[in-house]
């Protein structure tokens, strides 16, 4: 299969989950909304069930989640319930609401409210302090409640098996993803921004084992290709999300290619696997939410040592970039407290950045556009 075709492939996905809900709903499966950050989407797997990212759309505007959220809550929330509300989703069989930022822990009990009479609302509260023995149990104790209220849902037991050939299908899955991300790299002329965000994107809205088998076949075209003689200039990306095409257009209209990303909704995602030789799949998931390292949205009890900032410096360093951008949600707090400890690091490692204002409602991008042709400019001048 040619290139195009599979990047046509993704790019359809990426742009209408309600039509993959749709499809997965005429071929009789269940489907599970999955809101961020870090839910046990294996368990999904393990039942049986679809499990479907929910992080709010680009081509929405707030209406009915009003009557719900505060003003003050982020649109990726808000948006994930519009699209609830408004009928985009609806046909969903349940959805599970991590609570890891001081949003979404209000913001789920908004979903219990608004939707718990058409579809079941599964809580999961995550611990920050993850890493000791009771850490790891209260995690195992959350991902059983949320194990419990799955197999009413899919009508059948989650066995340890289920669990443990679910890990291996995410694993590889995230495997496949890493894979890609460097391939995006070297081959910046071909995976243009707009198309790296949907071929990640796509990732949410399905099967991963469908997903992992198209994006192999996609890394094995690339990897047949010579490596891109790239004259333009490349950037590193930060932050929550940044997928509306509307506003990446703007790093291809100034010859800037990402190099790689430190994004939450993209390579954040898949950094961590979980292990495949624990005797007990749930503990084996415990681990690798305790495993995650470098994340904003989770403690770091060294975080006096600005490790985070200083892993995002290595990671442009290292993968070529000139420069890194900054995507900063509106009302992000976790985001907006770290920045002053990203900046330092980044101005101590010499890396030059910009920091761009954006939620999900934007519809203009005039001067965000404006500020990337300029930072392209000086990174081209520091080349």
């Amino acid at each position: 299969m040619s290139i195009q075709v599979l990047l046509d492939e993704f790019k359809a996905v990426a742009s209408s989950p309600k039509q993959q809900l749709d499809n997965f709903k005429a071929q009789g499966k269940k489907v599970i909304g999955v809101l961020p950050y870090y839910a046990p989407e294996e368990l999904v797997y393990a039942a049986g069930l679809v499990p479907m990212g929910m992080w709010g759309s680009n081509t929405k505007n707030i209406s009915r989640a009003k009557e719900y959220c505060a003003t003050f809550y982020c649109t990726i929330a808000q948006l994930a319930l519009e699209m609830l509300l408004d009928g985009t989703m609806d046909q969903l069989d349940g959805i599970i609401t991590p609570t890891i930022c001081d949003t979404l822990r209000p913001m789920s009990q908004n979903y219990r409210v608004s939707m718990g009479d058409k579809m079941p609302v599964i809580f999961l509260a995550h611990p920050q302090n993850r890493f000791a023995p009771w850490g790891l149990q209260f995690t195992i104790d959350q991902y059983t409640s949320v194990k419990t209220e799955l197999e009413k849902i899919a009508g059948k037991e989650i066995t340890n098996d289920d669990i443990n050939n679910a890990i291996k299908v995410y694993n590889k899955s995230r495997a496949v993803r890493r894979e890609f991300v460097k391939l995006a790299n070297d081959h910046c002329d071909i995976i243009k921004p707009t198309i790296r965000s949907a071929v990640l994107k796509a990732a949410w809205f399905m099967l991963k084992d469908e997903y992992t088998e198209k994006l192999e076949a996609l890394n094995a075209e690339l990897k047949a290709l010579p490596v891109c003689d790239w004259q333009g200039t490349k950037v590193v990306t930060s932050g929550i999300i940044c997928d509306n095409p509307a506003l990446l257009a703007a790093f291809e209209e100034n010859n800037v290619a990402i190099a790689a990303d430190d994004v939450a909704h993209e390579s954040r995602a898949f950094l961590w696997d979980a292990a495949e030789d624990e005797a007990d799949a749930m503990m084996a998931l415990a681990k690798q939410f305790a495993a995650i390292d470098y994340e904003v949205l989770l403690y770091d009890p060294k975080s006096a040592e600005n490790r985070r900032g200083e892993f995002v410096a290595n990671m442009v360093k290292e993968s070529g970039a000139q420069g890194l951008v900054l995507f900063m949600q509106q009302f992000c707090d976790p985001e907006e407290m770290e920045y002053p400890y990203l900046k330092k690091a980044l101005d101590d490692a010499g890396i030059p950045h910009i920091k761009l204002g954006i939620d999900q409602q934007m519809r203009d991008f005039g001067q965000a556009r404006t500020a990337i042709q300029a930072f392209a400019d000086v990174l081209e001048l520091n080349k």
